[in-house]
């Protein structure tokens, strides 16, 4: 009875405590409703959205606390006591109304901005074991749709702003980097054009999405703008060193397939005992997933130094990325360095922002057809068959002793065959020079002046062994032997004078 009462007693008193609060949210500067803001309970997903009248009604419970956030406003959290009508006056926040974005011709502020604009800074990335830089941004812009290439190491991502036009063009935007315009085809040897920057260098992107945005910049820009900004130093700061590092863990969920007995048992009642196909199978039980794919083990670090002197900024960086890919002998080792200043004279009418950056890659390339062939190859047939002239793999084999190529190829030999011979080393350097003059007798007009240079160099080789049965001919014998080389280089020379006057 006693435990009962306690019982009673507690849901009674929890019950007391749940009740239903309305209220109205207004500006407080014009005391105009504000219909839209959010109202939701902090720690929860309890919340609601304020009417055309700004009103709202919402189920708490006493000693919670409620959060009101509107766009351009602060936000204000209240504590929810005894009352059942809680009012709130939002004040416009001045910071988020001063915000400027960067766009072809320069800085303005983010209300001023024609055109379709969206800025997103270091605060909203994505956390998390970021290799790729437009994955700081995935799922954040609205009309932007990021998904990933592929699932190698270093693998690029795609971006397509406001969907494609075309069926046969590209619709890749067009990325600059510091003013700089980068080339979106990359070079051979190289999964993404982006692998240049280091994630942890990125200040923000602006994206440029429509014509009257991306004018400045022409036919490129017919898919959009992808504007990169890195981190700077500021004036006046003491030296300060900073370090990013993260270590992560990939893994992959394997596919639902029979096992040995499994399968055996499967081609006996398909087949009957005593039929050709069961005499074809083996002895072995083995795991071909288990073969090809690891426990993918990366890590991640960043060093920056950030100060001025003489009361000029600087910035400087160094990066390493080593990610292994799931896929057995796949992998990627990255280094990047930044330097940056960006001075000022004349009482800030004189400009300069100096900018290079480097970068080194190593990639070791998998055949990706092992992950199909580890699904769907003979799980009783062994890794390994010292009778093989296949390079001691086990091979499935014609009557003469050619490989059968309708029957699959060894997913361990696919890998191990061409594994360490299919790398490149792809070297690539972005500078700019970016000087704006404000005129002193006429400080409306300022003249701008960027000279820049994009250039890539990349080298690989791709060697199949000769008694790798994939590449078997009966005629010319097997194996690949191929190399390749690029070098490309983009150079920019940007003037432009711009006059901006307010009138009242």
């Amino acid at each position: 009875m006693l435990l009962l009462f306690v019982s009673i007693l507690i849901y009674s008193m929890s019950f007391a405590q749940q009740k239903t609060v309305t209220g109205t949210v207004i500006d407080d500067s014009t005391n105009e409703p504000l219909p839209g803001v959010t109202v939701v309970v902090t720690g929860t997903t309890n919340g609601t959205v304020s009417n055309f009248d700004g009103e709202y009604t919402l189920d708490v419970e006493q000693g919670q606390t409620l959060s009101f956030s509107f766009i351009g406003y602060s936000a204000q959290q209240v504590l929810i006591g005894s009352e059942n009508t809680i009012n709130i006056a939002l004040a416009v926040d001045m910071e988020q109304l001063e915000e400027v974005v960067v766009i072809g011709y320069g800085q303005v502020k983010k209300a001023d901005a024609t055109g379709s604009v969206t800025a997103i800074s270091s605060d909203d990335f994505n956390a998390g074991a970021i290799i790729t830089p437009l994955d700081l941004i995935s799922g954040k812009v609205a009309g932007v749709q990021i998904t990933s290439g592929g699932g190698a190491p270093g693998e690029g991502v795609r971006i397509r702003i406001r969907g494609g036009s075309s069926l046969s063009a590209s619709n890749t935007p067009l990325f600059v980097i510091d003013g700089v315009p980068v080339d979106n085809d990359g070079i051979a040897g190289m999964r993404s054009p982006l692998s240049t920057i280091h994630p942890a260098d990125i200040e923000t992107f602006t994206i440029l999405k429509d014509a009257s945005a991306t004018a400045i910049y022409g036919s490129r820009a017919s898919n959009g703008v992808v504007i990169i900004t890195t981190k700077k130093g500021t004036k006046g700061r003491p030296m300060k060193i900073s370090y990013n590092g993260n270590v992560s863990l990939s893994l992959i969920a394997e596919s639902d397939v029979f096992n040995a007995d499994e399968f055996r048992n499967l081609i006996v009642d398909r087949y009957g005992s005593g039929s050709a196909a069961v005499s074809e199978l083996g002895t072995a039980n083995t795991n071909w997933q288990e073969q090809v794919f690891r426990e993918a083990i990366s890590h991640d670090h960043n060093l920056s130094i950030t100060g001025s002197v003489a009361d000029q900024p600087y910035r400087a960086s160094i990066g390493y990325t080593d990610q292994q890919g799931i896929l057995l002998h796949s992998g990627l080792n990255r280094y990047t360095g930044t330097v940056g200043v960006n001075p000022s004279f004349f009482d800030g009418l004189l400009n300069i922002n100096a900018n290079f950056k480097g970068m080194y890659i190593q990639n070791n390339f998998s055949n990706q057809g092992a992950m199909g062939a580890a699904a769907s190859f003979d799980p009783t047939q062994p890794i390994y068959d010292e009778a093989s002239p296949y390079g001691g793999y086990f091979t499935w084999t014609n009557s003469d002793g050619t490989p059968n190529s309708r029957a699959g190829t060894n997913p361990v030999a696919l890998l191990d065959q061409g594994l360490a011979e299919n790398m490149s080393d792809v070297y690539r350097g972005i500078g700019n020079l970016q000087i704006d003059y404000k005129f002193h007798f006429l400080p409306e007009l300022r003249a701008n002046l960027n000279v820049g240079a994009d250039y890539s160099s990349s080298e690989g080789y791709n060697l199949v062994q000769e008694n790798a049965p994939w590449s078997y001919d009966i005629v010319n014998g097997g194996g690949t032997d191929s190399e390749y080389t690029q070098d490309k280089k983009n150079e920019l020379l940007d003037f432009y004078l711009n006059y901006v006057k307010d009138v009242e």
